[in-house]
């Protein structure tokens, strides 16, 4: 299982992630309402403002302080190390 660092050595596993998007819009904040209300929301931006929001296979919405772009070239680090791996 690959994880990913979304800042602040918090993790997440790369395989579980469905989406990394800025929380700027409406709908993306009622979904940051509704799962706080749900119990499903995980703040990992340590009180910093929140630039991204990771939504997860598992239903959980997680928030991070570093912006999507960082935290997509952590993903995609990732996935061509896999890449390397398997060819060798």
């Amino acid at each position: 299982m690959k994880l990913i660092n979304i800042g602040f050595g918090s993790m997440v596993a790369a395989n579980r992630v469905l989406a990394i998007v800025a929380p700027d819009s409406a709908p993306i904040k009622r979904v940051i309402q509704e799962s706080r209300d749900r119990g499903m929301l995980i703040d990992a931006s340590f009180g910093r403002k929140t630039k991204a929001v990771l939504l997860m296979d598992t239903d959980h919405v997680i928030l991070s302080a570093n912006p999507p772009e960082t935290i997509y070239a952590r993903w995609m680090d990732k996935q061509e190390a896999e890449l390397e791996e398997e060819e060798n």
